[in-house]
């Protein structure tokens, strides 16, 4: 797939410890921190770079409990399920995965699921109803970017999330699988079906990718 630098974004998405075995009791995606030299493999062919991260307040209303278990509904316009405590910033659940460039060298960064009462998914918006953009995607816009290449975790939920509001917004998203893993594995056949299904183009690895 030929990829034209000047006009391509990576999007680094939530390559947190929290999603990783190094934070056993967040939400560990098994083998998450091997997504990191497909991550950083795919930043060659790119101009820009950004990455998002989860930063959750330790008050949040979704926060799973011993009476309000994990996937239990929460109530709330923001919300819908409940989670165990992740990515809180300062714990080493809330730092990139070993081996990823510092925050500084990211050309841009979201911090989403600030507020305690909303737990977005996708990287594009704040709200569960994209409504409240974090910029990310008018960032791309006004450099002049038009094809995003997206890995990071977890396939089936924030990955899959954040390129169907890249998609939705016309842009052209690649995603790589090598530098994605996911939860589950029906869930992840799914979600890269619909990703597929919406216009994304799906690659199995960085091998698949040569500059222009």
């Amino acid at each position: 797939m030929n990829i034209i630098k000047k006009n391509t974004a990576s999007f680094d998405i939530d390559p947190q410890n929290g999603f990783t075995p190094v934070c056993p009791n967040e939400l560990p995606v098994e083998d998450g921190t091997a997504i990191v030299p497909a991550l950083n493999a795919q930043a060659q062919f790119v101009r820009l770079r950004v990455v998002s991260k989860d930063a959750h307040p330790v008050t949040a209303i979704w926060k799973a409990n011993e009476e309000q278990p994990q996937f239990s509904p929460v109530e709330g316009s923001n919300v819908d399920i409940h989670w165990e405590m992740h990515c809180v910033p300062g714990t080493k659940g809330f730092e990139l995965i070993a081996g990823l460039p510092n925050i500084t060298e990211y050309d841009y960064t979201v911090y989403k699921g600030i507020e305690p009462d909303m737990h977005p998914y996708g990287a594009c918006f704040h709200d569960l109803n994209d409504r409240l953009s974090t910029g990310v995607i008018e960032y791309f816009k006004q450099n002049d970017i038009d094809t995003v290449i997206c890995g990071g975790l977890a396939t089936d939920y924030c990955v899959k999330l954040t390129v169907l509001q890249l998609l939705k917004a016309g842009l052209h998203v690649i995603v790589n699988l090598e530098a994605c893993r996911g939860i589950a594995a029906e869930g992840c056949k799914a979600a890269i079906a619909e990703m597929q299904g919406s216009g994304a183009t799906i690659i199995q690895s960085t091998d698949e990718l040569t500059p222009r």
